[in-house]
């Protein structure tokens, strides 16, 4: 088998930002993969990467997952250490060629990664200071909220849906209401030093309110989204210590790996972080000093499937526990479903609040969503999942033949 010829897709506007990519063969068979940089500033790089790539692997067997990632990690020259746009392009094209192997042998993908050790995947809703269901279903997107009796009211619809844990940033939006489209330009409050009494006093408010609304069984992951210090983040944490936190996620930049040991010391909560690293280099020294208690690597961004099964082979190693992040398509959501059945170390899924966009849901040919708080895998050949004729007739498409 050969691949013959890549289709592009730039999503924009209403059928969302995804960037996909359809890989043909000369059997008739194709594949879909996502590289995962629909959110953000860097859609348009990640568009023009998967067709520079795309040209390199004209007349390459798509069997050939292993070559194909080594060729684009050594022959490209940026392949080497080149960062999220190139790794991303990367995660397309793997992610493809898994779903051409499992349709061309009529087995969903997760059969070729070694079976299910998981019959079912927990899920958690993410992302709720964003609101949930209703307040998107109102807006078609995401919104901000700011009252503490908000997030309570957002966490109960979630728990109401079979939830039984939740994701929350309480320090995204700024003490004091404002547009989303300025707070969203600054990537939140952007706190820096010593942590004022009242931000302070607000974010511990609304992960109390959270708490009080889920009760004690429930799990809360506390989000960060890089916007503290390594300093504030620890004062935060600290002042979260009494309301059980599952984990504490980039509670700061995770590019230099020290600073997540000042805040576990400081804090005491365990850490997770993986949307910003990429490649199992990217994790090393998180694994050797032992930083972290769970992994969140974005397969759409760190490599695809078969990049992202070795980083989750290394953390077995250091019983490090494992959360795919996923914030992109339905095709990587997919993915994503397809590789976590099969770790041991699997932790939980992230359902992310933008799944519940029309985007999302009219974007793939199938819409997958938890049931009562799990999800079930798709038993579909290849990932399960293709990108909606919709989405095709609208994107902007580039041919690489």
């Amino acid at each position: 088998m050969k691949i013959t010829s890549v289709e592009c897709y730039l999503g924009t506007g209403a059928i969302g930002g995804f960037v996909t990519m359809k890989i043909n063969t000369d059997s008739g068979i194709y594949g879909w993969g996502e590289a995962g940089l629909a959110y953000g500033k860097s859609a348009e790089a990640a568009f023009g990467q998967c067709q520079d790539f795309g040209k390199l692997i004209l007349g390459m067997d798509p069997f050939n997952t292993e070559e194909i990632w080594e060729h684009l990690h050594r022959h490209t020259f940026w392949g080497m250490g080149g960062g999220v746009v190139i790794t991303s392009a990367m995660a397309a094209i793997d992610i493809a060629c898994w779903d051409i192997k499992g349709k061309a042998l009529g087995v969903p993908v997760y059969k070729l990664l070694g079976g299910k050790t998981n019959d079912k995947l927990r899920a958690y809703a993410s992302q709720l200071q964003f609101g949930w269901r209703k307040d998107i279903e109102a807006k078609d997107g995401l919104t901000l909220l700011y009252d503490p009796k908000d997030y309570y009211r957002v966490v109960k619809e979630a728990v109401d849906e079979g939830y039984d844990a939740v994701k929350i940033d309480p320090v995204f939006a700024p003490t004091e209401p404002a547009s989303m489209g300025d707070v969203m330009a600054t990537q939140g409050t952007q706190i820096r030093g010593c942590y004022r009494e009242h931000d302070l006093k607000r974010s511990v408010e609304r992960i109390a309110a959270a708490r009080e609304a889920g009760g004690p069984d429930m799990d809360i992951i506390v989000e960060i989204h890089s916007l503290l210090d390594a300093n504030t983040s620890a004062e935060l944490g600290k002042a979260l210590e009494p309301y059980r936190i599952m984990y504490y996620e980039e509670p700061t930049m995770p590019c230099n790996a020290d600073m997540f040991k000042h805040i576990k010391e400081k804090s005491g909560l365990p850490l997770a972080t993986g949307e910003r690293s990429y490649t199992r280099w990217g994790f090393r020294q998180f694994f050797e000093d032992r930083t972290l208690n769970v992994i969140q690597p974005d397969l759409a961004n760190t490599g695809g499937i078969t990049e992202t099964k070795k980083i989750c082979d290394m953390a077995q190693v250091y019983d490090i526990g494992v959360q795919i992040h996923v914030c992109g398509g339905p095709i990587a959501t997919a993915a994503a479903l397809q590789l976590e059945a099969t770790i041991p170390n699997f932790v939980i899924h992230e359902e992310h609040n933008a799944n519940l966009t029309s985007a999302f849901v009219k974007g793939g040919k199938y819409y997958y969503a938890p049931k009562d708080g799990y999800y079930t895998v798709p038993e579909l050949p290849g990932i399960g999942q293709e990108m909606s004729e919709f989405y095709i007739a609208n994107a902007k498409k580039v041919v690489i033949e």
